[in-house]
């Protein structure tokens, strides 16, 4: 899980990269993966960002493509150490990937820096990524701290009831 919710405010930013970047978001969003791609490169040629790299990666994750997605969110991090976004959905991919013991450690990195918009998220893959491990009581403790910081969000909802079930 990672955030689409798009927050542009990370300061003074080259205006048609901004742009560029709005308009590959949008087009994310209405399903054109390809279009946003290229768009996100193209926003990353006139100003590498972070955020543009860490949506960069979503996007590929979104072909299932999580090895050029986990570079795109490295880069990010490269750029910009204490974004967390891109350490939540690098944890993400690698479990996609079926390498749910490695994604831990980024996950918890994500929640460590200073700035991470959706820190409920990297809870909510810890949850999946213990459970998968067959961790429940540490996959239960992660899911209820995501659930503290935004009980509203059903994924976390569904993974705690799944939890649940196998804790039975």
């Amino acid at each position: 899980m990672h955030a689409v919710i798009l927050y542009l405010r990370e300061g003074p930013m080259k205006k048609e990269a901004r742009k560029l970047l709005e308009e590959a978001y949008n087009l994310h969003l209405r399903g054109d993966v390809d279009g946003a791609i290229e768009l996100y490169r193209q926003s990353i040629e006139i100003e590498p960002t972070a955020k543009a790299y860490t949506f960069l990666g979503w996007a590929y994750s979104m072909k299932g493509d999580y090895e050029k997605a986990i570079e795109a969110c490295r880069r990010a991090i490269d750029l910009d150490p204490e974004y967390g976004n891109p350490y939540n959905d690098i944890g993400a991919y690698l479990i996609e990937l079926g390498r749910a013991e490695e994604a831990i450690p980024w996950l918890k990195r994500a929640l460590a820096v200073r700035n991470f918009e959706v820190p409920h998220f990297a809870y909510l893959n810890m949850a999946r990524a213990y459970l998968t491990l067959g961790r429940f009581f540490e996959a239960l403790e992660s899911v209820n701290r995501a659930l503290d910081i935004d009980p509203n969000y059903r994924p976390t909802h569904e993974v705690r009831h799944q939890i649940l079930a196998m804790l039975n």
